[in-house]
Parts: C-alpha cells; structure tokens; sequence
C-alpha cells in the first residue's frame, strides 16, 4: 500500500520544492509542497473473480509558493508537466501505472492570509498491489 508520505518522499526526487509536508501545517514556509488525500465521491473498485493486481491512492498536491504569482504559476506548470511526461515510476517498491492528472492545469487558489499564492494539482496514481 502507498501512503500519502510515500507520494511526499516520492515528490523529493522530481521536483525542487525547498520543503514537503503531509497533513496541516501551521506554519507554512515558503516553496512548500503539501500532500493531501483527496476526497472524491464514489465506490471502492473491485475486481470480479479474485484479486485486484492494483490499486489507487488520489492526492491534492498544494504548491505554497511565494508572494510572485507568477513564479508560483511557473513553478506549478512544471510540476504538472514532470508528472504529466514522466515515464517508469516506482513508489516504496510499487511500480506506477497510470499518473492521472484529474484537472487540465494546476488550478490557481489565490493566496493564504500572508499573501503567498497557492495552486492545487489533482492526481490519481494507479499502482501495482502487492
């Protein structure tokens, strides 16, 4: 099973991101990345006459940027593009499937109450059971 602090650690090695975290932080720093579950509608998939060869983990990835809405966006771009190409994942020894980009960009929130602008990006990883 991947856990949302695999996806965090995972993140450490494909993106440039000074901090990653899990979770709420209180106090946000600067060119931070969060690791949220992300809570979707729907029934748990199973497979019809045994065992399921993979399963899902789904994750909102909160980009904490900086006070330029503009690096925050560039920033954001390319993390979408990196999990958009990327090619041969393995996660805590899972190997990935499909990386499903649920929105067709990273969607802009605004900013916290320090003005530090935020964007999300939705992701489903579909990986290998074991």
């Amino acid at each position: 099973m991947i856990y949302l602090s695999d996806i965090r650690d995972w993140l450490k090695s494909v993106t440039s991101a000074e901090h990653y975290y899990i979770g709420k932080l209180d106090n946000k720093q600067d060119r931070s990345i969060g690791v949220y579950s992300l809570k979707q509608s729907g029934t748990p998939t199973r497979a019809i006459g045994g065992e399921s060869t993979y399963d899902t983990i789904s994750v909102s990835l909160l980009i904490h940027y900086t006070d330029s809405a503009r690096e925050t966006e560039e920033f954001a771009r390319r993390l979408y593009e990196t999990l958009y190409g990327i090619k041969k994942v393995e996660i805590k020894e899972h190997k990935i499937y499909i990386i499903e980009l649920l929105t067709e960009e990273p969607v802009d929130v605004g900013t916290d109450d320090k003005g530090v602008y935020e964007q999300v990006i939705e992701v489903k990883f579909y990986y290998e059971r074991k």
